[in-house]
């Protein structure tokens, strides 16, 4: 948590400042979410993600250096600069695409897991999405392949309150996505998406379910981005004494006071913690800055099998 709070403030910073192109959206606020899930899953799993989904990159392991280097589109980055920030991929790792359409990582991670499921893997294939997405057609005929065919499926929605600009609590009569699940008889909980353990038990549970062949398991992190859709957004349509009650459950804060309170680690161990994270970005960010664009020429390259 302490490293993507780290990566997603600076680089919050760099696309204010100029220096990352395209389009940005963290995830800053929902740091518990992608720690908690991303730690209860094995190395071969899959992953597919969003547009915010940075932090569940950095959650599989995905390296920080080659990270900042996409988002900066210098070749050298993850991507060979070609992905940027809403479609990094590390295949390496599981991480089947961050993605830029709503509801698009549900279908990757159904089709992830029927082939897990037909080649005996036992890997499980995790969809990160946001409440939004939820109101999409992809979610509903994805849910239902993956119930039909009891495929090693997590569902992980996101719910931050807003679907872009809109309060996603007036969208639905049936705000709750737990309740919607239940028309595919698909097993689903919610959890506080701003206590990393409570989320890490749950997804633990829900992954080795998955894994021994009970089919898609559906959780609902409830949780809330501090930022704007993207980078930005001045959000004038969040309530200011809303987003001052979510800052207050600061997720790396609720983390940490568990952990002085059991014994499990000092004030100065935790400092220490966040400042080897943000060093660590910043040396990302640094050698980013000198590594060339990738050349031309590389344009085609990993296209139509060339």
């Amino acid at each position: 948590m302490a490293l993507i709070r780290a990566f997603e403030t600076r680089v919050a910073e760099l696309y204010r400042d100029g220096e990352i192109p395209g389009f940005v959206h963290t995830s800053l606020g929902q740091e518990a979410v992608a720690a908690g899930v991303g730690a209860a899953l094995e190395d071969g799993d899959y992953v597919a993600t969003t547009h915010r989904g940075h932090g569940h990159c950095l959650a599989r392991g995905m390296e920080v250096e080659g990270m900042m280097a996409e988002l900066f589109a210098r070749g050298a980055g993850i991507c060979h600069g070609k992905g940027g920030s809403m479609h990094v991929a590390d295949p390496s790792r599981g991480v089947l695409g961050a993605n830029a359409i709503v509801g698009a990582s549900l279908p990757l991670a159904v089709g992830a897991g029927l082939s897990s499921k037909q080649l005996r893997q036992g890997r499980v294939a995790v969809a990160f999405f946001g409440e939004g997405a939820v109101n999409q057609g992809a979610f509903h005929e994805a849910v239902n392949l993956a119930a039909i065919w009891s495929l090693p499926v997590l569902l992980v929605c996101e719910n931050n309150i807003y679907a872009e600009f809109s309060d996603s609590r007036t969208l639905t009569r049936v705000p709750a996505v737990v309740e919607r699940c239940a028309a595919y008889g698909v097993a689903a909980a919610a959890v506080d998406g701003n206590d990393a353990a409570a989320v890490h038990r749950l997804a633990a549970e829900a992954a080795e379910r998955c894994r021994g062949g009970d089919g898609p398991f559906l959780i609902e992190a409830e949780t809330y981005r501090w930022h704007g859709h993207y980078e930005g957004d001045s959000q004038p349509y969040k309530p200011d004494e809303e987003a001052a009650g979510w800052r207050a459950r600061d997720p790396l804060e609720v983390a940490a006071a568990r952990l002085l309170e059991a014994g499990a680690a000092s004030a100065e161990e935790l400092e220490a913690l966040r400042e080897e994270a943000a060093a660590r970005v910043e040396a990302a960010i640094e050698r980013a800055r000198t590594l060339p664009a990738p050349d031309p020429e590389e344009a085609y390259a990993d296209v139509f099998g060339s």
